[in-house]
C-alpha cells in the first residue's frame, strides 16, 4: 500500500507516525505546496493531510486514490463532491479535540472578561513595583457568574463548552440542530441579541458561512465578548474587526481564520496591538495527547477501510 503523507510538520515534530508508516510504504512531506500536491498524488492509494487543499484539480490525474485521511474533524478543505463522484473514499478523525478546543474556549473567554493579559502586563513592565500601590482595580472587570453565554453549535466541544460555562455559574443558551434538553435552546438570533459572551463551535458549510454577520453584530450586546474556535468564515472577519474597534465588541478570541496564515491586509491585522483581543494561531485542536490520538485513530482509519468496514467515512 502506497501512502503519502502531505504535510507532517502540521503535525508537530514530536509525534510519532509509526501507526501510519506500519502500514506500508510511506512517503513524508513536511509540507506540500499547492503546485506540488498532483505530482505528490500521481501514484499514491492513500492521502494523509491536515490543511492542504485537495480539488477537482489537484485530484484529476490521482487514479490510484483510494482512500483521503484528514487530520481533523472539519473537512472543508476536501472537494467531497468530487471525491464521491470519482469513488475516492474520505474518513476524517472526529471527536479527538474535545476537550482541548473547550479548554482554550473557555481559557480565552475568561481571560477576556477578567482582562488578565492588561493586569499582567502591569506588573511585568514594572509599573506595578512603580506604582507605590498594593493593587489596581483597573479595568474593572466582572463576574462571570450569571453572565447568559452562548454555545453555538451542539456537537462534542460545543457541548463540553456549555457543560463547563453551566459550571461557573452562568446562564446557557444552546444553538444546536437537534432537539435539547440539557440547556436552554436558541436559535443564533436570539443568541446574538441576548449573550454577554458567545462562542462558536460549528463546521464551516453554506449554512454557516458568514453566519456572525455585520447586522448579528448590530444586534448583539454592547461589550460583547466573541470566542471563535470554529473556522474564521463562519464570521464576517471585517465586521468583526469594525465592531471591535468601535467598542460594540468589547473582547474578541479567535485561534482561526478564513485564510491561514492571515497577513497584513487581513481586517485583524489592525486589532494586534489591542489589549482586548487575544488571537492564537489555530492552535486549540493541537494538544499533545490529541494530537497523538489522530494518528492513531487515522492508522485505525486507513485498518478499516482496507478491511471493508464503514469506519469514520464522510464519503
Amino acid at each position: 500500500m502506497k501512502i503519502v503523507i502531505l504535510d507532517s510538520g502540521t503535525l508537530g515534530a514530536d509525534i510519532d507516525l509509526e501507526p501510519i508508516k506500519a502500514l506500508g510504504e510511506v512517503t513524508e512531506h513536511k509540507t506540500t505546496p499547492p503546485e506540488l500536491v498532483a505530482e505528490r498524488l500521481a501514484d499514491a492509494e492513500v492521502a494523509v493531510l491536515n490543511k492542504v487543499r485537495l480539488n477537482a484539480e489537484n485530484l484529476a490525474n490521482a487514479k490510484n486514490l483510494k482512500l483521503i485521511c484528514v487530520a481533523a474533524t472539519g473537512y472543508d478543505n476536501i472537494d467531497i463532491e468530487f471525491c464521491r463522484a470519482n469513488g475516492i473514499a474520505v474518513c476524517n478523525v472526529p471527536g479527538y479535540s474535545t476537550d482541548n478546543v473547550a479548554q482554550l474556549s473557555v481559557a480565552m473567554a475568561l481571560s477576556l472578561v477578567t482582562h488578565l493579559d492588561e493586569f499582567r502586563s502591569f506588573v511585568h513592565s514594572g509599573e506595578y513595583s512603580r506604582s507605590g500601590s498594593a493593587n489596581r482595580l483597573e479595568p474593572v472587570y466582572h463576574e462571570i457568574a450569571g453572565m447568559t453565554w452562548g454555545v453555538v453549535g451542539g456537537g462534542g466541544i460545543g457541548s463540553k463548552v456549555a457543560e463547563i460555562a453551566q459550571a461557573l455559574g452562568c446562564r446557557v443558551l444552546l444553538c444546536r440542530r437537534q432537539p435539547e434538553t440539557r440547556y436552554e435552546a436558541a436559535d443564533i438570533d436570539r443568541i446574538c441579541r441576548e449573550c454577554d459572551v458567545i462562542s462558536l463551535h460549528v463546521p464551516l458549510n453554506d449554512g454557516t458561512r458568514g453566519m456572525i454577520s455585520r447586522e448579528r453584530i448590530e444586534s448583539m450586546k454592547d461589550g460583547v465578548v466573541i470566542v471563535n474556535t470554529a473556522r474564521g468564515a463562519v464570521c464576517d472577519e471585517a465586521a468583526i474587526a469594525d465592531a471591535v474597534l468601535s467598542g460594540k465588541i468589547g473582547a474578541l478570541g479567535c485561534d482561526v481564520y478564513s485564510k491561514e496564515p492571515f497577513g497584513e491586509d487581513h481586517p485583524f491585522s489592525a486589532l494586534l496591538d489591542r489589549p482586548n483581543v487575544c488571537l492564537t494561531p489555530h492552535m486549540a485542536w493541537g494538544s499533545y495527547e490529541a494530537r497523538n490520538r489522530c494518528v492513531r485513530r487515522m492508522a485505525e482509519n486507513i485498518t478499516e477501510f482496507f478491511a471493508g468496514n464503514i469506519h469514520n467515512r464522510i464519503c
